[in-house]
C-alpha cells in the first residue's frame, strides 16, 4: 500500500492510497486533487502521514488487500473446475466390491451396475444416464446389454464361488448353516413364456406370470448361492435341487440346512436323507396323523419348554411361545373381522370364493351361503403358540429351535433385494437377461451385506441405508492446474452427517481396518 500521484486529463494531479493486488492496482482514498504544486506536495505528505497515523486501523487495508487477493483466487479456482460428481457411494462401495474380491473378475461393467444398483436403482437406460452424471463413467447402452446377454454363462458361476470363499473367510472357516427360502419375482407385462409364467405369487401379483428365485443364505444373512424356476413351480421342489448343486460344486461338509415349513414334504425329508444331509426344517403339525396332533395338544403349555417325538433318527420337536399364542390370536380376530365384514350379507361372491385367508372358518354350502363356524375358531385356537420342528441332527431341542429362528436373515434378505436394490418388479423378457439382472443383484446384496459389516467392525453406528445415503450428499470436485497441466480432484466432507462416515473415505481406514 503506498501513496501515488495520478495525473488527470483536465492537467490537476489527483493524491491517492492505493493497494496492489495479483499484478492489479486498486484505489483505496483520494486524498485531495489540485493543480498547485505545492499544494499537491502538501497533500502528498498528508497522504504519507494518513499511512502513517492509522497505526491499528492499518489491519483494515491489509485486511481489505487479502479479501481482494482472496476473491481473485477464488474466482480462478471456480473458472478451473471441470467436473463435479456426487459420487461418494461410489467410493465407498468400489472399496466394498475389492474387499469381498469381485475385482478378480476382470469386468468393469459388472462393478459398474452392482454399484448403481445400490446407489440408485433405475432401469438399464436410466442407469447409463446416472453412471455419466454421477460417476463420469461413459457405458454405451447397447454394450450394457451385450453384455447382459453373456453374463449369465459367463460370470455366474465365478459371481458365487467368490461369496462363498469369502463368506466362508468371515465365519472362520466353516459355513454351518444353509438357510434356504423362495420368492417370487414379478413382470410388468401379462405375457408369459417357459419361464415368465403364472402360478403363487408372494408379491400378491396373482394375475402377472413371474419366475421363483431360490435362495442359499449362512448365518447372518451372507448370500451363498441362488437358482432361478419358472413361475409356476412348486417351491417344494425347488430346494434339493440347489442345495445338490451348491454342495457338489463347492464341496461342502458339515453342514446343516434349515428350511420353512413351506419346503417340508415327505419327498424332500427322504431326498435329505438319502443324501445324508443334516437338516431342520419347519413341521406341519396341524397335518401330522391324529395320533401325533393328540400328543401335541395335550402337551402343557410352558414358554421355553420343548417336547419331542422320534421316529427311526427323525425328531419332532414342539415348543410354545406366549408371545406366538398372542400373535396367532390377534391375527385369526383380525382375520375374522375382515371375514364378518365381507360375508356380513350371508352371500359370497365368485371372486372370493378362493380367496385365501381365514376363509378356513367359513361354511360354504350348495347355494353359495356362507357362516362362520365357531367349532372352526375354537379348534383353530388350541393350536396358538405351538410350533414345531422336524430335524435328524444331535442338537439340543432348544438349538433347534434357535437355529431354525435364523431363517429371518433370509426374510430379510429379500426385504433388503426387493427393497433397497428394487430387484422387481422386473422389465427384462429375454431369459438371458433375466438371470444377468439376477446375478447383477446378488452382488449388489453381497456388497450390502460386506458394507453393514465393515460398519460394525469399524464402530460406525449406522445403518447401511443412512450410511448410504448420507454418501449420496458427498461430492467430489475435478479441479485443472493449468501451469501443472494436470486435474486433481478432491473429495468434499461437509456437513455433520458427513462427519459420520468421513474416515471411510481415508487411505487409512481401508488399510487398517480388519478382514476377518
Amino acid at each position: 500500500m503506498f501513496v501515488r500521484k495520478k495525473k488527470n486529463r483536465s492537467g490537476s494531479t489527483s493524491i491517492v492510497v492505493v493497494i496492489k493486488v495479483s499484478g492489479r492496482v486498486s484505489y483505496i482514498k483520494t486524498i485531495g486533487i489540485s493543480s498547485d504544486e505545492q499544494e499537491i506536495e502538501r497533500l502528498f505528505r498528508q497522504g504519507q502521514e494518513y499511512l502513517h497515523n492509522i497505526g491499528g486501523q492499518r489491519d483494515m487495508f491489509v485486511s481489505h488487500e487479502e479479501q481482494l487477493n482472496e476473491e481473485y483466487l477464488t474466482n480462478h479456482f471456480i473458472s478451473n473446475i471441470e467436473n463435479v460428481l456426487l459420487n461418494g457411494t461410489q467410493l465407498i462401495l468400489n472399496r466394498i466390491y475389492k474387499r469381498i474380491g469381485f475385482d478378480k473378475i476382470d469386468d468393469h461393467i459388472l462393478k459398474h451396475l452392482a454399484v448403481a444398483r445400490l446407489s440408485q436403482p433405475m432401469s438399464k437406460a436410466a442407469t447409463v444416464d446416472y453412471l455419466r452424471s454421477h460417476f463420469e463413467e461413459d457405458i454405451n447402452l447397447s454394450k450394457i446389454y451385450r453384455y447382459l446377454d453373456k453374463l449369465h454363462n459367463t460370470q455366474q458361476d465365478n459371481v458365487q464361488k467368490i461369496s462363498i470363499e469369502h463368506t466362508r473367510k468371515i465365519l472362520g472357516g466353516k459355513i454351518g448353516l444353509l438357510f434356504y427360502d423362495v420368492t417370487t419375482l414379478y413382470f410388468e407385462t401379462e405375457q408369459s413364456d417357459e419361464l415368465r409364467e403364472n402360478g403363487f405369487s408372494k408379491d400378491g401379483k396373482h394375475s402377472q406370470p413371474q419366475i421363483v428365485l431360490g435362495l442359499l443364505v449362512s448365518k447372518d444373512g451372507y448370500p451363498l448361492s441362488y437358482s432361478i424356476f419358472n413361475g409356476s413351480q412348486y417351491e417344494g421342489r425347488t430346494m434339493i435341487p440347489i442345495v445338490e448343486d451348491f454342495v457338489q460344486r463347492f464341496n461342502l461338509e458339515d453342514f446343516v440346512v434349515v428350511a420353512d415349513s413351506g419346503l417340508m414334504n415327505k419327498s424332500n425329508i427322504s431326498l435329505l436323507e438319502s443324501g445324508g444331509y443334516k437338516y431342520i426344517i419347519g413341521a406341519r403339525i396341524k397335518n401330522e396323523s391324529q395320533e401325533v396332533k393328540q400328543w401335541i395338544l395335550a402337551l402343557e403349555k410352558q414358554d421355553g419348554e420343548f417336547n419331542e417325538q422320534k421316529k427311526d433318527d427323525i425328531r419332532l420337536i414342539i415348543g410354545y411361545s406366549g408371545n406366538r399364542a398372542k400373535k396367532d390370536r390377534y391375527n385369526r380376530e383380525k382375520g375374522i373381522k375382515r371375514l364378518q365384514k365381507a360375508y356380513k350379507s350371508g352371500n359370497i361372491t365368485k371372486e372370493n370364493i378362493n380367496k385365501k385367508g381365514y376363509n378356513k372358518f367359513l361354511d360354504i354350502s350348495d347355494n353359495v351361503k356362507v357362516r362362520i363356524n365357531q367349532e372352526k375358531i375354537e379348534q383353530d385356537e388350541k393350536w396358538d403358540g405351538l410350533k414345531g420342528y422336524i430335524t435328524n441332527t444331535s442338537l439340543a431341542a432348544k438349538d433347534v429351535y434357535e437355529q431354525y429362528n435364523g431363517l429371518w436373515v433370509i426374510e430379510r434378505a429379500y426385504r433388503i433385494t426387493k427393497g433397497t436394490i428394487e430387484m422387481r418388479p422386473m422389465f427384462h423378457f429375454n431369459p438371458r437377461r433375466i438371470e444377468a439382472h439376477v446375478c447383477i443383484c446378488f452382488v449388489a446384496y453381497k456388497i450390502y451385506k460386506e458394507l453393514e459389516r465393515v460398519l460394525k467392525i469399524s464402530g460406525i453406528d449406522i445403518s447401511v441405508d443412512k450410511a448410504l445415503g448420507i454418501a449420496k450428499t458427498i461430492t467430489t470436485i475435478k479441479i485443472k492446474l493449468p501451469l501443472q497441466n494436470k486435474t486433481i480432484s478432491r473429495t468434499l466432507l461437509l456437513t455433520r452427517q458427513h462427519k459420520l462416515i468421513a474416515k471411510m473415505f481415508s487411505e487409512d481406514f481401508w488399510q487398517n481396518i480388519r478382514e476377518f
